[in-house]
């Protein structure tokens, strides 16, 4: 019981008198890895931008959310691979994230030493996402029916610096692995489940989602006094 008033106390002290926050923006591409389209891992083809915030919990952690909307495209056209060029699927939809987790920093982050510092950080969390559902209409070609929202797991990797006492630049890759098999409309979901002659590629990989981008992010607050947990 003690551990818990004590976990609470300094929850509440750190948010009502010593914290620092960050607030910014997030811009830059976007692809999918799916069996539609080009093969390459990161591929920014598609604009992306979004804002985040984080809590800098520690000069090695911070608590970060984000909001990122993007444009979703891919055509076989820009494949590598000829027997896809040969298909010539394509899909265009628009897909909105939130994601909450942790960032953690290589390197000591201490905001209020007044010197510059540069580190890389990794950040994972949970990641919810609204995205548009394809599936093959009559004329042999990917149209969207519907709209669905799934779950990703993000693994990020990134560098930040502080270029003023009040401004954070970070550039960043992350990559989304969703639970679902249709980001390119090859295994249709709901009514369509069960239609096998809508499927196509390989059902037993699920799709990603890759995000490459910067941040800008202007950072206030009193110095924390960090309690451990």
């Amino acid at each position: 019981m003690r551990l818990i008033l004590l976990f609470l106390s300094c929850f509440v002290f750190a948010f009502a008198e010593a914290q620092t926050y960050e607030v910014g923006l997030w811009a830059g591409g976007s692809n999918v890895i799916a069996d539609v389209g080009s093969t390459k891992y990161v591929n920014p083809s598609d604009l992306a931008i979004g804002g985040i915030i984080k809590w800098n919990r520690s000069n090695r952690h911070s608590f970060r959310a984000s909001l990122i909307y993007s444009s979703i495209s891919n055509d076989d056209d820009r494949s590598d691979d000829q027997s896809r060029v040969d298909r010539n699927y394509n899909f265009d939809y628009n897909l909105l994230e939130a994601s909450v987790g942790l960032e953690y920093t290589f390197w000591e982050w201490e905001l209020y030493s007044g010197k510059p510092h540069v580190t890389p950080y990794i950040y994972t969390g949970i990641t919810a996402f609204s995205y548009g559902s394809h599936a093959l209409n009559s004329s042999g070609l990917l149209e969207q029916y519907d709209r669905e929202i799934d779950f990703a797991i993000p693994f990020i990797l990134g560098v930040k610096t502080n270029i003023t006492d009040h401004l954070i630049l970070g550039a960043e890759i992350g990559a989304r692995f969703t639970f679902t098999d249709n980001l390119d409309g090859s295994n249709p979901t709901g009514d369509l489940a069960d239609r096998q002659d809508l499927k196509f590629g390989n059902e037993n990989n699920k799709d990603w989602y890759v995000f490459s981008g910067v941040t800008l992010s202007y950072t206030f607050g009193r110095k924390p006094c960090y309690c451990n947990f």
